[in-house]
C-alpha cells in the first residue's frame, strides 16, 4: 500500500529534501520526568534472580506452535513457538551491565557480582522462572513483503512484573536457533551486540522511547559472520544482550497473520485485544464524555466517535507515538538504518538496533546501513516519510481483519502527519533557543549546516552561546561558533553572518536572559551522544579481552546534557579512520 498524500505530510516531504527537517532532540520534558520516575523504583525492593515476580501472559492468553522444535519452517496461526536458548557456550563473561535496568525489573544490582550470573545470561543456565519462546512477525523489508520472519536469534524468557505491577520483557538476542532462523545460526557477534547494549541506554538517557538492555555477556565461543557480504567471511567473538521492553509486539507481529488470509484474521482480533488489555488499558473504558471524534472532513461533515471503537482509537495513538518517536530521532540526528515493519514497535519504541547512526556533518541523504546505499530508502531525510508509510501497512492490516474501517484508517495515518509537525516544531522551537517557531529561520539554518557539512550535535550545543545582543560587531557573529565552522571560505562566512543576525533578532524579541535560553537549550542539544567510532573503539578494546571502554563509554552517555569535566574526548569530531567501512556505515550482518 502506497503512503497516502496528506497535505500536513506532503508538507514535511518538501521540508526534507529541501534539507530543512532536521527536527532537534525532544523537549518533552514530561517524558524524560515519566523515564527517570520508572529509574526510581522503591529503593527497599531488592529482589534476587530467583525472586523475580514472573507473569507469562503472552504465552498464556495467545494462541502457540504446538511444536517445540526448532526446525526452520513455517509457524502458523500461532504468535510464538516455545524454544529454549541453545547457544554454545564456554566460560562466559560479564562485559557490561546497566544498573537503571536492574531497578526496572526490583532486581539487586548485587546479582550482577554472582558467580553464576554470566551463566544465566548466556543462556548457559535456565533463569528460574522463566518460560521462553521466540515471537511469530512478518514483515515489509526494504519495501517488499518478505512473509514471515520471526526471531531469528532473540529469545524471550518471560514477563516479569514489578513492585509498581509495570510488565518488563526479558529477552535474549543471540541465544540460539528458532523455527524462524531460516538459514542462519541464531547467534550475535560482540560488535553488533555492544552497539546494542549501548545505544538501547543511550537513547533512553536522551530521552527518547526505547527498548533497553540489562546486561551483556561474551559466550566464549566464535562466531562466522561475513561483515561486509564481500565473501571474505571470519570469526568473531560471540556474544548475547539482555533486552528489556514493556513488550517487543511489532507491526509485523499482526502483519503475518493477515497475510495469511481468513482463517488467521481472528489471531489479528485477539492479539490487538491482548496489546490493549495490557499496554493500552485506558482504551478499554473509554466513555462518549472524553469526546474522542473527528471530522472525516467530506461534505457530509461526518463525525467518527472513536470512543465507539477501541481499536480504533488504538490505532490513532500507535500512529502518533511512532510519529512523536521519529520527530525525537531528528532532533537528536539518530538514524535507525533498518525501517522494516518488523522493525516497528506498536508501543513506538526505538527497537532493533543493526545498522544506526547518529549524525556527525550534517547530511540529510545519510544511511547507515550499506544494504540500503542503491535507493537510500532509510537515510535521516526519509524516517518521517517512511514512518507514515509503515503506518500505512498496519492500518491495512487492521482494516484486512474488519477491526477499523476506511475512513478510520485514513484518520489514523492523517494523524500521524499533524503529530510529526506538531512535535518537530515544538522540538526545533527549543532545539534553537527560540520564542516560537520560524520554519524561514530553521530551513536556512539547515540549508547552511548541510552545504558546510556541519557537526550536528556539536553545533547545536555551541549555538546556546550566542548572545541576543544586537550591538556585536559583524566580524565577531561567528566566534561562538568557530569550532563549528571549520574552513568555511568568504562566500560561506557571508551567508552564516547574514543568518546569524537574523537568529539574534528573533532571540532579542524573547525576553529570556542569555543565561536561561543557554540552560533550556542546553536541555535538549545533548553535548555527548554514540558517534559511531566511540562505538568501535570499545568494541575493538572489546575483542581484545578490554571491557572497560564499553562500561566507561555507558556511563557518559548515562548523562548526555551534562559537561562531564574530564570526558570531553567523547564529545570530539571523529578523526579520519572513523569514515572507513565498517565504522560509519556498517551491512545488516551481525
Amino acid at each position: 500500500m502506497d503512503s497516502p498524500s496528506i497535505a500536513a505530510v506532503d508538507s514535511i516531504t518538501d521540508d526534507l529534501k529541501n534539507q530543512s527537517l532536521n527536527s532537534s532532540h525532544n523537549n518533552n520534558n514530561n517524558e524524560i520526568a515519566n523515564n527517570n520516575n520508572n529509574n526510581n523504583k522503591d529503593k527497599g525492593v531488592k529482589l534476587k534472580l530467583e525472586e523475580l515476580n514472573w507473569d507469562h501472559s503472552f504465552v498464556r492468553e495467545l494462541p502457540g506452535d504446538p511444536r517445540t522444535d526448532i526446525i526452520p519452517r513455517e509457524v502458523l496461526h500461532a504468535c510464538y513457538t516455545k524454544v529454549s536458548p541453545s547457544a554454545e557456550v564456554e566460560n562466559p563473561q560479564l562485559v557490561s551491565w546497566s544498573e537503571w535496568v536492574a531497578e526496572l525489573l526490583d532486581l539487586d544490582p548485587k546479582e550482577f557480582e554472582r558467580s553464576d550470573f554470566a551463566q544465566i545470561f548466556s543462556s548457559a543456565s535456565p533463569l528460574v522462572g522463566g518460560v521462553p519462546y521466540a515471537q511469530c512477525y512478518g514483515g515489509h523489508q526494504f519495501g517488499m513483503w518478505a512473509g514471515q520472519l520471526g526471531d531469528g536469534r532473540a529469545i524471550t524468557l518471560g514477563e516479569i512484573l514489578n513492585s509498581k505491577s509495570e510488565r518488563w520483557e526479558l529477552q535474549l538476542k543471540g541465544a540460539g536457533k528458532t523455527p524462524y532462523s531460516r538459514f542462519a545460526d541464531g547467534l550475535a557477534v560482540l560488535r553488533s551486540s555492544v552497539r546494542e547494549f549501548l545505544c538501547s541506554e543511550a537513547m533512553h538517557f536522551l530521552g527518547i522511547p526505547t527498548t533497553r538492555a540489562l546486561c551483556l555477556v561474551t559466550t566464549g565461543k566464535y562466531v562466522t559472520r561475513d561483515m561486509f557480504y564481500d565473501g571474505n567471511p571470519k570469526e568473531e567473538p560471540g556474544a548475547i544482550v539482555c533486552r528489556v521492553a514493556q513488550s517487543f509486539l511489532r507491526f509485523g507481529s499482526f502483519q503475518i497473520h493477515a497475510s495469511r488470509g481468513k482463517e488467521d484474521l481472528e489471531i489479528v482480533c485477539t492479539l490487538s485485544d491482548y496489546t490493549i488489555r495490557h499496554h493500552y488499558p485506558h482504551l478499554e473504558n473509554m466513555s462518549k464524555s472524553e469526546s474522542v471524534s473527528f471530522s472525516t472532513g467530506e461534505e457530509d461533515n461526518e463525525v467518527v466517535d472513536l470512543t465507539s471503537n477501541k481499536y480504533a482509537a488504538w490505532a490513532v495513538e500507535v500512529s502518533e507515538r511512532t510519529a512523536s518517536l521519529i520527530a525525537r530521532w531528528q532532533g537528536v540526528g539518530f538514524t535507525h538504518g533498518v525501517l522494516n515493519t518488523d522493525n516497528m514497535s506498536v508501543l513506538g519504541l526505538t527497537i532493533d538496533y543493526g545498522p544506526f547512526g547518529f549524525l556527525d556533518a550534517f547530511d540529510p541523504s545519510y544511511t547507515p546501513n550499506t544494504t540500503d546505499l542503491p535507493g537510500r530508502r532509510y537515510c535521516f531525510a526519509n524516517q518521517p516519510d517512511i514512518g507514515l508509510w509503515n503506518i500505512a501497512q498496519f492500518a491495512t492490516t487492521l482494516s484486512a481483519a474488519k477491526l477499523i474501517t476506511d475512513k478510520e484508517a485514513n484518520y489514523v495515518m492523517e494523524r500521524y502527519g499533524t503529530k510529526f509537525m506538531d512535535d518537530y516544531q515544538a522540538i526545533m522551537t527549543q532545539k534553537l533557543g527560540l520564542p516560537k517557531y520560524n520554519k524561514q529561520l530553521i530551513s536556512k539554518l539547515l540549508n547552511n549546516m548541510a552545504v558546510d557539512k556541519v557537526d550536528y550535535t556539536n553545533f547545536f550545543r555551541l549555538l546556546a552561546n550566542i548572545k541576543a545582543d544586537l550591538t556585536v560587531p559583524e566580524d565577531e557573529l561567528l566566534i561562538p561558533l568557530k569550532a563549528a565552522l571549520l574552513d568555511i571560505g568568504k562566500e560561506r562566512k557571508e551567508a552564516w553572518t547574514s543568518w546569524v543576525k537574523s537568529y539574534i533578532e528573533e532571540l532579542s524579541a524573547s525576553g529570556n536572559s542569555d543565561e536561561q535560553r543557554k540552560a533550556s537549550m542546553n536541555s535538549v542539544n545533548p553535548k555527548y551522544i554514540l558517534r559511531n567510532y566511540l562505538c568501535q573503539s570499545a568494541i575493538d578494546a572489546a575483542e581484545m579481552g578490554d571491557f572497560e571502554e564499553i562500561r566507561r563509554l555507558l556511563k557518559v552517555m548515562e548523562h548526555p546534557f551534562d559537561e562531564q569535566p574530564g570526558m570531553e574526548k567523547y564529545a570530539r569530531l571523529p578523526p579520519a579512520w572513523a569514515y572507513r567501512p565498517g565504522v560509519c556505515m556498517l551491512s545488516c550482518s551481525s
